[in-house]
């Protein structure tokens, strides 16, 4: 359990790095042109290269919604569902206390809203609170729809990374002017911390949104999955070659 926990600590620290940091650093520069779809792509790009860099360790989770989602899938023991989420919070708040040090280095520097989450006021496009959590929930459950299904049985050999980190830009290019993108409940506890004040108030809706969305999807595709597993078996007395 101890590696595990260091793939999911150095995972998710790095996805809250380049991720947010994409947001903190590169983003406050319009003249570098990266903007919206620019940290979007930096979410997905941590996601894909730390999948394949530590995902056959611990499974490359990097995300409580996730881990829960994979649990209410079926997919992995309750027995990871603490120490994974402990790893994942602890990279996430490290890897806030690394970025935090970095930007405050620039003269004049105001942490702001620091890429925390948000909604009414502190969402970026001003979204009521009932429509971010629709957002939240809806995005982390097609979330964990893809990656339940590109790591399931049938799904192509070593592809999985590059579906979810599609995925997870994809939803960042969704979410972004709704709730700045959480489906992440680790990942929004690092920035909001350094934020402060009403980011913290605003918190427990981006630790209930994805973790509702993350295990309703995981437990549709669980049942997708068997219900497709179910009528792949062929009949009693029947032979699984049409030609006979």
């Amino acid at each position: 359990m101890t590696n595990r926990m260091a793939a999911e600590f150095i995972g998710t620290f790095w996805l809250t790095f380049g991720g947010c940091g994409s947001a903190v650093l590169a983003a406050a520069f319009p003249s570098l042109g990266i903007g919206f779809a620019g940290v979007a792509l930096a979410f997905g790009l941590t996601v894909l290269s730390m999948a394949y860099a530590v995902g056959a360790i611990s499974g490359g989770h990097f995300n409580p919604a996730v881990t829960l989602g994979l649990w209410a899938g079926r997919r992995i023991p309750g027995s990871y569902i603490v120490p994974y989420i402990v790893a994942q919070v602890a990279g996430a708040i490290a890897a806030a206390a690394v970025l935090y040090m970095i930007a405050s280095g620039k003269p004049g520097f105001e942490p702001g809203g620091f890429a925390a989450n948000g909604y009414g006021d502190l969402s970026p496009g001003k979204y009521s609170a009932a429509s971010c959590l629709l957002m939240e929930v809806v995005a982390t459950f097609f979330f964990l729809l893809v990656i339940m299904g590109s790591t399931g049985p049938g799904a192509a050999a070593g592809f999985a990374p590059i579906a979810i980190g599609l995925a997870l830009t994809l939803i960042h290019l969704i979410s972004i002017p709704v709730t700045n993108t959480s489906v992440n409940p680790a990942r929004s506890t690092g920035p909001a911390l350094f934020a402060g004040g009403a980011y913290i108030g605003q918190l427990w809706m981006f630790w209930l949104a994805p973790i509702i969305g993350g295990m309703l999807g995981g437990i549709v595709a669980r049942l997708l999955g068997e219900q497709q597993a179910s009528q792949d078996k062929p009949q009693i007395g029947m032979t699984t070659d049409a030609r006979h």
